[in-house]
């Protein structure tokens, strides 16, 4: 497996991990009851859940782009020390973005946000090289 697609493997990993933190926290705010039902009509959440079912949407919202990444490095053959340390970078700056959107660090989790952001888009860059 190249460094790459082990990186993605761990992307998974972090989102089934912030799935299970996210669903734990709306239980307990809400009961399985309520959980397991449609969630039309959700009552108010505690500020923590909030936030990590809004760090949740946001994980959703950006590892197609990294996938998309990862994609076009191995089938353009251009897997590198550069495109794999980017890929790692990725997936730190995504670990970190879960305790960094639960705590609230800001401006802290706009940084970490955008270093894996950048990271992802010099992979993309990197394959046409």
């Amino acid at each position: 497996m190249t460094p790459e697609l082990a990186a993605l493997a761990a992307c998974a990993l972090i989102h089934v991990a912030l799935v299970v933190l996210s669903q734990q926290r709306l239980n307990r705010d809400v009961g399985t009851r309520l959980n397991a039902s449609p969630r039309d009509d959700l009552p108010d959440l505690a500020q923590d859940t909030q936030r990590l079912r809004r760090a949740l949407a946001n994980h959703v919202e950006n590892i197609g782009l990294f996938i998309s990444a990862v994609v076009i490095v191995q089938l353009a053959g251009q897997n590198s020390w550069f495109t794999a340390a980017c890929a790692w970078v990725y997936v730190a700056a995504r670990t970190l973005y879960i305790p960094a959107y639960l705590y609230g660090w800001a401006p802290g989790r706009s940084y970490i946000y955008m270093v894996g952001l950048l990271a992802t888009l010099a992979m993309i860059v990197a394959a046409f090289f």
